[in-house]
């Protein structure tokens, strides 16, 4: 499969700048409202197309994007917290196309899990240890998955843990947290601090050595990991080595050029996005916080060298484009790459998405770089 970059960027004002462009929609865009100003989920709710994706994806992506209506999906800005929490994930989807070709459905082998829980500020947080093969002391990494905040698990995310777990060569503490809209903006941020600093504190019982340590995130957990990242060197607690943020959050705007282009996507278009703000923010205004807007409003200084990993029919590849360029900006060492004819969520698909293994290698290789490096 062909790469929208053909090998790893470094990001750069300029690179990003001329990436936005190929990505924006018709020059009768119009300019982008401050993000108080964000158009509701009602109000942005659904080009008439699907933003090409059908078309756009690749051939083992749309069998997975297939499969997902099949099952029975809709699109999350349609349905209640409860409906979207319980109806097919694209990981069932990917799971369902394995099972049509007559191919193992098996998870990806680590040489051990252990289901845990955290101490939390507001109670216990579960989590997951997975273990790869081989003697140890092994690196540590601390794993946020997605869902924008409000839906998914540890379970929905397993096949990612498992493949940085192997990938790295290191154990993987997959940990979730409070979602809206139970428990508001900043509680699943600060669930991800506490989840940091326990697996910091008490690695060695795994037989981890956080000398070498990163962290990892999906889509929210992507934003999720940056913020960790900025709260460890702020409390000036024991700090990573790298991260590695995939399809991030960076952003409260929905109207950069790959929201616009990407409007309607599926698994995740504007409106979705748009959704989940609603059901995780207490108001609008909170799209400026730090925690939530970090491309234009976070402190980025000193963070240690990250990779950032794009989709390129993903309403959110404008904010891993436009954080890199941030990250740059303030003296981070960050390089960002889009995979095409894949869509938001494709990372943990490697059984069935050929990029997403070589996504997944990517992570692996700069992860286990960065641990060679201490």
């Amino acid at each position: 499969m062909t790469l929208r970059k053909e090998k790893l960027l470094r990001a750069s004002p300029v690179v990003l700048a001329m990436a936005m462009l190929v990505s924006a929609t018709p020059a009768d865009s119009q300019d982008t409202p401050t993000n108080s100003e964000t158009p509701s989920a009602t109000e942005t709710a659904a080009p008439s197309d699907d933003s090409g994706t059908m078309e756009r994806a690749s051939e083992d992506m749309r069998a997975v994007l297939e499969k997902l209506m099949d099952l029975g999906a809709k699109p999350i800005h349609t349905l209640s917290v409860e409906q979207v929490r319980t109806q097919p994930t694209p990981a069932d989807a990917a799971m369902a196309v394995l099972e049509e070709r007559g191919e193992s459905t098996e998870p990806e082998e680590v040489a051990s899990t252990e289901d845990i829980m955290i101490p939390g500020p507001a109670g216990d947080i579960p989590a997951r240890v997975y273990t790869p093969e081989g003697e140890g002391p092994f690196p540590v990494i601390v794993y946020y998955h997605g869902g924008g905040w409000v839906i998914a698990n540890i379970d929905v995310y397993d096949a990612s843990a498992r493949a940085l777990a192997n990938q790295a060569e290191a154990i993987v503490v997959s940990s979730h947290y409070r979602q809206g809209p139970e428990d508001k903006f900043p509680a699943a941020h600060d669930d991800a601090n506490a989840a940091y600093e326990y697996v910091v504190e008490n690695a060695s019982s795994w037989n981890g050595d956080v000398d070498a340590l990163a962290i990892v995130g999906e889509s929210a957990g992507g934003g999720l990991a940056v913020n960790v990242a900025i709260h460890a060197r702020d409390a000036e607690l024991t700090t990573p080595d790298a991260i590695v943020a995939v399809y991030p959050i960076a952003g409260g705007q929905t109207d950069t050029p790959s929201y616009q282009e990407n409007a309607n996507a599926t698994p995740l278009g504007r409106a979705d996005m748009e959704w989940f703000f609603e059901h995780y923010l207490n108001s609008a205004e909170e799209r400026n916080d730090p925690r939530i807007d970090l491309y234009e409003e976070a402190d980025l200084a000193g963070l240690p060298p990250t990779t950032i990993i794009n989709a390129e029919i993903d309403p959110l590849l404008s904010d891993g484009e436009m954080l890199a360029q941030a990250m740059e900006a303030a003296g981070v060492e960050v390089e960002q790459k889009t995979f095409d004819g894949v869509t938001h969520e494709f990372f943990g698909m490697a059984a069935v998405v050929p990029s997403a293994k070589e996504a997944q290698a990517l992570a692996g290789e700069k992860l286990r770089a960065a641990f060679e490096g201490q």
